[in-house]
């Protein structure tokens, strides 16, 4: 129904949105089926998030206004100005990305949520 990947342009190491598979531009037309299950594997994702960085909070916005596609921001927090997106890094290199998604799924695995190493 969905799927989670690691922003291009994270506000912190660990930013990943979670976008459903249907392409659908507003959060509020989402079926309530639908929103559901986005906020389940945000939560999953978050718990990772928290396993892994160890922030004060696990932060989490629906903004929409750069890609008409719904999708969760989910992201490690320790200040409320880390959710401004001012502050967005955009050029994080590929390699650093990888880094950041294997970590995320190895706490994912050790959670014991299998489906994140596929």
């Amino acid at each position: 129904m969905c799927v989670g990947f690691l922003s291009i342009a994270p506000l912190n190491p660990g930013h990943t949105l979670v976008v459903p598979r249907v392409e659908i531009e507003h959060w509020i037309d989402l079926d309530s089926e639908l929103v559901g299950h986005l906020f389940k594997v945000t939560q999953s994702i978050g718990k990772a998030l928290a396993r892994e960085y160890k922030p004060v909070k696990v932060g989490t916005i629906v903004l929409g206004l750069e890609v008409p596609h719904v999708h969760i921001h989910a992201v490690p927090v320790w200040n409320p100005t880390d959710l401004d997106f001012h502050n967005a890094k955009p050029n994080t290199s590929s390699e650093a990305l990888a880094q950041e998604a294997q970590k995320i799924r190895t706490a994912l695995t050790a959670l014991g949520y299998a489906q994140a190493a596929q």
